[in-house]
């Protein structure tokens, strides 16, 4: 594998020639989405922006005032709702302060805004305060981040910006970094920037366009400087090893790893730059020294787990994350004060040796953004090291941001999670009504959801509306290959599965003197040996992961009750019942729990009951097939109709560990009451 060069890549500017709003926050909103949209330049849900002005206030009194990015909120995406307004003239005096804790900042802070349904100002709001210039900008480049996390970082500055920058040795956010960087500028007319050490960058401007285009340029002087100081030094020392093949087979042990207290859903990176960090002679060394800056802590934790080559068995990851757990409870026990709890001591991020990164978060959003956080990390890290010896935040640092109830307070913004929320759902005739309803009803409580149906373009329409957290696969259930394949899918895309439902359906209706063997075969190779393979292949994995699991059939009244003219269907379901009994045996074990749902007659939505088998089946009894409808609900006991809304919730009902954590090998009529389908 050849170096990759640069140490550290430029940056673009991205200011429209054209069409920028005419507004300042329409500016503001503008430079803040060009920022964040580029990583190199702005973490996910870090930085924070900045414009003063004046305002009219609830008096029709015209005001100084302030508008600073509100708290949780991402450059890249937060509109004008999400910036705060505040009483400029209010704010300024606390600079002649000598110190102001968290909590009197966030609460003075809180009745100065202009609005107290705005959100709550960002953390570093009273460093945007104190920096005389009418648009400020503060952000975390790679560029500038590789500097400011070497041991040599002050000189280094000096040496690229002379005296238009300003060093401010590390210190976590808040009054005395704010303060800190307000006297620097002030005192100092002839800065141009402020590099905080391990931590980032603020630059400030006349106008939004002004602060974006003069931080992109401070960021390509550093990159310029960072990369003429290296000349050709080898990023991480060079190879060490050549890449190990795929992840895929490990992944489904990694997130039962992951997962002792939530379940987790995983990202699998194998990019340039990942390969290159992970198969080089450092990476070991370097995993071990810390996060390069306080945003990343969050979300990727001070360490990442590393598995060298040697180590990458299931057996051994599941010892190193145990091992990592301990040490993550000795970390939390070290710096721990009253009133702290410790955080899910699970590794955000997973290095394995030669064979790529693998990220971790309940959400496939959040472990994106682990992965991305892991990125810029690689890239700081690698410049650092490149010019001299990178540094990080130290043990104690890190725990004062990690746990730090302003950064705390972020995470807390989140929705609240589903119940199903970190779980992977994998169902079969997703194209289907029921399997249409099921994937929104177990995707609506958080899970994310793979539709597996011979249809392909149906497959994918049922989870179209879920973006990453949906997958389709098309395939056939009577096929190992297929069936296979779509696990093989599901685990590539999420890391693994929680939730299976067999729900792939066929129906047919002959006298058993005119069942063919076709129709016979066909009945029993898609409702008894499709839903044994897919059960196989769910085995595999659940027990790969070690964490349990729910597999859900969809079975029938009939798979209970004799069915006239059905013995080619009827006969197959009754073989998935007694299959959900035996694998409910084989599975208790290891926590896998196997229930039916038995439906009846649900017609709505149907791709079954819009074939012939309506025809067929309104024939068996003798009716037209527009009375059927009413026969089925006339029936049954309580003489109501069944709709596929009504089988998913069924499903939910299994799939929950709160709901029937306790519960296997057991049968769940959805029919209304049909007397001669009562278990006991």
């Amino acid at each position: 594998m050849s170096t990759v060069t640069p140490i550290i890549d430029h940056v673009e500017d991205l200011w429209p020639a054209e069409g920028a709003p005419d507004d300042a926050l329409g500016q503001l909103v503008l430079a803040s989405h060009l920022l964040g949209a580029n990583r190199a330049v702005s973490n996910f849900g870090g930085g924070n922006t900045s414009a003063k002005g004046t305002t009219v206030d609830h008096t029709g009194r015209e005001i100084n005032a302030m508008w600073v990015k509100g708290s949780g909120s991402d450059l890249a995406t937060m509109g004008p709702e999400h910036f705060t307004g505040l009483k400029l003239d209010e704010i300024l005096p606390l600079l002649d302060r000598d110190e102001m804790t968290d909590e009197d900042m966030v609460a003075y802070l809180a009745q100065s805004q202009l609005d107290p349904k705005m959100p709550r100002a960002s953390i570093e709001t009273l460093l945007h305060a104190f920096v005389p210039a009418p648009h400020v900008h503060h952000t975390h480049p790679d560029g500038i981040n590789v500097l400011a996390g070497t041991a040599d970082g002050e000189r280094l500055i000096a040496e690229c910006f002379g005296d238009e920058a300003a060093w401010i040795p590390y210190i976590r956010p808040g009054f005395t970094l704010s303060k800190q960087v307000g006297l620097a500028v002030r005192e100092n007319p002839n800065l141009k920037l402020v590099v905080l050490a391990k931590h980032g960058l603020i630059v400030w401007g006349e106008t939004a366009e002004e602060a974006y285009r003069k931080t992109i340029e401070v960021i390509n002087q550093a990159v310029a400087f960072v990369n003429e100081k290296t000349g050709d030094v080898s990023r991480f020392g060079g190879q060490k090893a050549e890449p190990a093949g795929s992840l895929t087979e490990l992944l489904p042990a990694i997130r039962g790893a992951v997962s002792s207290e939530r379940a987790k859903v995983l990202t699998v990176d194998t990019s340039e730059r990942v390969m290159e960090f992970v198969c080089s002679e450092q990476a070991e060394r370097l995993v071990k020294v810390g996060a390069p800056c306080p945003d990343h802590l969050v979300h990727t934790k001070r360490l990442p787990l590393w598995v060298s080559r040697e180590n990458a068995t299931p057996e051994k990851i599941a010892e190193l994350a145990e091992q990592y757990r301990a040490d993550y409870r000795a970390y939390f026990e070290s710096f721990a004060g009253e009133g702290d709890v410790a955080g899910d001591p699970d590794p955000r991020v997973v290095l394995v040796e030669g064979m790529g990164l693998v990220s971790t978060g309940t959400t496939t959003k959040l472990s994106k953004v682990s992965r991305d956080l892991y990125h810029r990390a690689i890239e700081v890290i690698a410049g650092a090291e490149a010019l001299g010896e990178f540094v990080s935040l130290d043990a104690g640092e890190s725990f004062a941001i990690e746990y730090w109830p302003l950064e705390l307070y972020k995470l807390a913004q989140a929705p609240k999670p589903g119940e199903l929320q970190g779980k992977v759902a994998l169902v079969t005739g997703g194209a289907g009504g029921i399997g249409r309803a099921i994937i929104d009803t177990l995707a609506s409580a958080g899970a994310c959801v793979v539709s597996f149906d011979l249809d392909a373009d149906g497959a994918a329409e049922a989870v179209a509306a879920y973006g990453d957290r949906g997958l389709s696969v098309a395939g056939d259930v009577t096929s190992e290959e297929a069936v296979a394949a779509a696990f093989r899918a599901a685990v590539e895309a999420f890391g693994g599965v929680d939730i299976v439902v067999s729900n792939a359906g066929i129906a047919s209706s002959s006298s058993i003197e005119e069942t063919t063997l076709a129709e016979w075969n066909r009945n029993h190779a898609i409702l008894s040996t499709g839903y044994f393979l897919v059960s196989r292949e769910a085995f595999k994995v659940l027990k790969a992961q070690d964490t349990g699991g729910s597999v859900v059939f969809i079975a029938s009244k009939n798979s209970l009750v004799a069915g006239k003219n059905a013995a080619a269907y009827s006969s197959a379901k009754a073989a998935e019942l007694h299959l959900a009994r035996c694998l409910a045996e084989e599975g208790g074990a290891q926590g896998i729990r196997v229930n039916t749902v038995n439906p009846d007659a649900v017609l709505q939505g149907s791709k079954i009951w819009g074939s012939s088998w309506r025809e067929e089946r309104a024939a068996a009894y003798n009716l037209d097939p527009e009375q059927l409808d009413e026969h089925y609900r006339q029936r049954n006991t309580l003489k109501v109709s069944i709709y596929p809304g009504d089988i998913a919730e069924a499903v939910l009902h299994f799939a929950s560990e709160r709901r029937s954590g306790k519960s296997t090998g057991n049968i769940l009529n959805v029919d209304g009451g049909v007397p001669a389908a009562y278990s006991r």
